[in-house]
């Protein structure tokens, strides 16, 4: 039991500094991280980072606000957008990830991330 709290301490870390550094949604890195290490099936790694998402989020931007950059370099105009399609999105998101077995949400959490990844270094 230790071990598990103990690796989930350094995957949260992990997770929270690069979230914060890249402004990358934390999934990103916990999904994988928690399949890996913790040996989660994909749809509790995927539930898990949904729920810890909010205060590592939370704590990024008062972080942010703290060092005085959150006025300047945020647009609230499109936060209210982002954030009201975003709650719709993953209410949308969760309850469909229920019915998708987990072989195939390992393979469009891959998918994902490989055209994500794709999409940054082409724009850049």
């Amino acid at each position: 039991m230790r071990t598990k709290v103990l690796i989930s301490l350094l995957i949260g870390a992990a997770a929270g500094m690069l979230a914060g550094l890249t402004g990358v949604g934390g999934g990103v890195f916990l999904v994988p991280l928690m399949v890996g290490l913790l040996a989660m099936v994909q749809h509790q790694a995927h539930g898990t980072s949904l729920a810890v998402m909010f205060p590592i989020a939370l704590v990024g931007a008062i972080t942010y606000a703290i060092y005085g950059h959150i006025l300047g370099n945020v647009d609230w105009e499109v936060i209210l957008g982002l954030a009201l399609g975003g709650i719709v999105g993953v209410v949308l998101g969760a309850r469909l990830m229920m019915r998708v077995p987990a072989r195939q949400l390992r393979w469009i959490f891959g998918i994902f991330l490989v055209v994500a990844g794709t999409f940054m270094i082409i724009n850049t």
